[in-house]
């Protein structure tokens, strides 16, 4: 009788440990890797012109022969955003995903013009599906999508789950958490627990979506005249509050912004949304109802430059301008660093004359998709893993979800703390640290997989803070000599009008190409001393380092 050969296994992110986003988790043996979401993560001001940060792939396109398969948890861009990316760069077989997020996927796709790209397949809580040596299963767990999973892997050397995003709502918009599957799981035994870590800070439970509800229909009910919700696209079970207060105080509905109204098309066609044809308007026809009549469904709730609250706020979008009396209701918590571009668009939004209401203790207006302590501490019951494992958080929400399983027990030593790239290896139902995969980021700007170099957003941020000049400088390379007087271009550093300050500068730089012309040079050294003298200036002057960009034309 031939002799099973018992090979470990590896587990690791390549996103998803030290942040929120760009979600990207793999299982690997001699065999097969499986992937688990494949998420992006939104730039906030520090990334100037980026559009999405997905993770650096280059570990997935050397051992592209070995991947199987990718597994989405849910619907939520941090999810399934990089997919379009991921699958510019390597081929996946089959993508299982749950019925909205096929959806949306497939919309995705679309989108990119990358249909043929994806051989997606639905899963549900009851499908079970053998990847090679990998068995994997599922359970259901409640968040602000509907259609979230919790997954399961069976392995050779022992039993990994991760619990996708979640939080413990007895009272969910949608269907039940499974919470008698996820105590049996637990029962069977559970090697390895990987469980996010996003609310990990925040004692209790997070509230229920349904508390939500009251502290909405209110506010409909009572504003005057127009209302202008923002909040995710994806957050499907909020968008469902709206449109059903909105309904019940005969407000029509007027959807803003491309992501939403494919968000809402698609959750109306599976039964998510429940909202009559005759509620939803085109926004060119909101000047025919009474500004108590409308309801404004639009995103934009983190402040993002191009969505639709943004342009509204501007003035840039052609049907819907603020004017007095609108009340605008962020129905939303900001994403860690999109604090700024909120509060822009708020004055923004204030200065046009609206009223706006954000989520705080006096209005109720948001609910977590997260789970807070006390259901971590839940769900670390539930499964009772030998081993723990945080994910999805940056690294301080880490650590709390470590401590949280310190207090239940969990065996200090069993608990890991990584960074992207890390590698747990899994033998006999033992885990131990193993080697780190080639891990990195990569900056998209626009939609091709074709990525910045950092030195690119390098420059965009020194452009940002401290501008840059450029200087032109004419020489005769027969005669050695400057044909024609330096000419400055500045912006953001020097005002153009002060005559002062670029005859000082193009003063110093004529005498410094005039010396360096006397002895033996090149363009490079010519360039070189430009940028020194230009820099030194600017510094000493203001106390900043602007982009210098010296040209050389010859006359030969």
């Amino acid at each position: 009788m031939e002799k099973v050969v018992s090979l470990p296994v590896s587990i690791y992110a390549l996103g998803g440990l030290g942040e929120v986003g760009k979600n990207m988790y793999c299982i690997e043996n001699d065999q097969s890797i499986i992937i688990i979401d494949a998420g992006v993560k939104f730039p906030g001001v520090d990334f100037p012109g980026v559009n999405y940060i997905v993770p650096d792939f280059t570990h997935l396109k050397n051992n592209r022969n070995k991947i199987k398969a990718l597994f989405i948890t849910h619907g939520h861009e941090d999810h399934i955003g990089g997919i379009p990316f991921l699958l510019q760069s390597i081929h996946i077989p089959t993508i299982y995903a749950p019925r909205l997020a096929s959806a949306l996927i497939k919309n995705r796709l679309e989108e990119y013009r990358m249909s043929e790209h994806g051989h997606i397949v639905e899963y549900d809580s009851d499908s079970v599906i053998n990847v090679d040596k990998f068995k994997v299963s599922f359970f259901r767990v409640t968040h602000s999508i509907p259609d979230s999973f919790g997954v399961v892997i069976d392995t050779t050397e022992g039993r990994i789950v991760s619990t996708g995003d979640f939080k413990i709502d007895l009272t969910p918009i949608g269907k039940d958490i499974e919470l008698t599957r996820m105590a049996e799981i637990g029962k069977e035994g559970v090697s390895l627990l990987l469980s996010e870590s996003t609310n990990a800070e925040q004692e209790g439970y997070t509230p229920s979506e349904k508390n939500v509800f009251d502290s909405i229909d209110d506010i409909i009910k009572n504003a005057h005249g127009r209302l202008i919700v923002s909040t995710f696209s994806s957050n499907i079970s909020r968008i469902q509050q709206v449109c059903e207060s909105a309904v019940s105080h005969n407000r029509k509905i007027a959807i803003v912004g491309r992501s939403m109204e494919k968000a809402v098309e698609i959750s109306r066609s599976f039964g998510y949304i429940r909202v009559p044809d005759l509620a939803i308007i085109d926004t060119q026809d909101i000047k025919r109802y009474p500004n108590n009549e409308i309801l404004i469904l639009c995103t934009g709730s983190q402040g993002e430059s191009m969505a639709a609250l943004s342009r509204i706020a501007n003035g840039a979008h052609k049907d819907v301008h603020i004017i007095p009396g609108d009340t605008i209701v962020f129905s939303s918590s900001a994403i860690p660093g999109n604090g700024v571009m909120i509060d822009n668009i708020i004055n923004s939004l204030a200065r046009a004359g609206a009223d706006i209401i954000t989520n705080s203790v006096l209005n109720d207006i948001h609910s977590s998709g997260h789970a807070s302590r006390q259901e971590l501490r839940i769900m670390l019951k539930l499964m009772n893993p030998k081993y723990f494992m945080p994910i999805h958080g940056e690294y301080r929400m880490l650590r709390c979800h470590r401590d949280i399983a310190k207090s239940l027990g969990v065996p200090e030593n069993n608990i890991f703390i990584l960074d992207n790239g890390d590698t747990l290896t899994l033998s006999k139902g033992k885990i131990t640290k193993g080697y780190a995969v080639e891990h990195g980021v990569t900056y998209i700007d626009g939609k091709d997989i074709n990525s910045l170099a950092e030195a690119v957003i390098e420059d965009r941020r020194q452009l940002m803070d401290d501008g840059m000049m450029a200087v032109t400088v004419s020489i005769d390379t027969k005669k050695n000599v400057i044909i024609n007087k330096p000419e400055l271009y500045a912006k953001g550093v020097i005002d153009q009008g002060d005559t002062k300050k670029h005859n000082e500068v193009l003063a110093l730089v004529e005498k410094a190409i005039n010396e360096k012309l006397q002895t033996k040079t090149t363009f490079a050294e010519l360039k070189l001393v430009i940028k020194e003298v230009v820099g030194l200036y600017v510094y000493r002057s203001i106390k900043r380092t602007p982009i210098i960009i010296p040209v050389i034309m010859s006359k030969n």
